[in-house]
């Protein structure tokens, strides 16, 4: 179910006066909030994976393992580097698939220090299944004759998130197929 509005804190409470909703329409401390658009942040659940043109970019990191987990976290410039993007699009499709992965789960844990506040709650975002919405297009258009423009749609997501994100999403999927989980 989408959630229309949402907040995570880790604070014990919140310094409202008062929450209510009058005729249909939140108010908090008298004021409205206003919901301008739903977004589904969960990634589609797709199981079996099919086989698809997605491949991973020359250039970037060969693969995520528990082990190089800690050369990604942080490693790039910007709000969200690209070895953030790289394990996102590598944890989500994972997600995706229903394919637990304990060992780089704690691994990025244990790094989330490293890098920006911003990439490392899209790094929980992840480890949730929690995506952008063109990652979850993409998702969806795998092995389809969609899944070109839904991946064009995505490398245009930031400066190199969405290329970096695509790179995750072809790292994962061929491990999962060299494991035998995907079609």
């Amino acid at each position: 179910m989408p959630v229309p509005c949402g907040l995570r804190s880790r604070l014990p409470a919140l310094a409202l006066g008062t929450a209510a909703v009058h005729g249909g329409i939140l108010h908090l401390d008298d004021e409205p909030v206003v919901v301008r658009r739903l977004v589904d942040t969960r990634v589609p659940a797709r199981s079996p994976l099919p086989r698809t043109g997605l491949r991973p970019v020359p250039g970037l990191p060969a693969e995520v393992t528990p082990g190089a987990v800690a050369g990604l976290v942080g490693r790039g410039e910007g709000l969200t580097p690209l070895g953030d993007d790289v394990l996102c699009g590598w944890l989500a499709l994972h997600r995706s698939a229903g394919v637990a992965t304990p060992e780089v789960d704690a691994a990025v844990l244990a790094h989330l220090h490293r890098t920006t506040l911003l990439s490392a709650e899209l790094l929980r975002c992840a480890l949730r299944g929690e995506v952008v919405p063109q990652f979850a297009a993409l998702v969806t258009a795998l092995g389809t004759a969609a899944e070109p423009a839904a991946r064009a749609a995505l490398t245009a997501v930031g400066h190199t998130s969405g290329t970096a994100m695509v790179h995750g999403a072809a790292l994962a999927l061929s491990a999962l197929h060299t494991e035998g989980v995907a079609a």
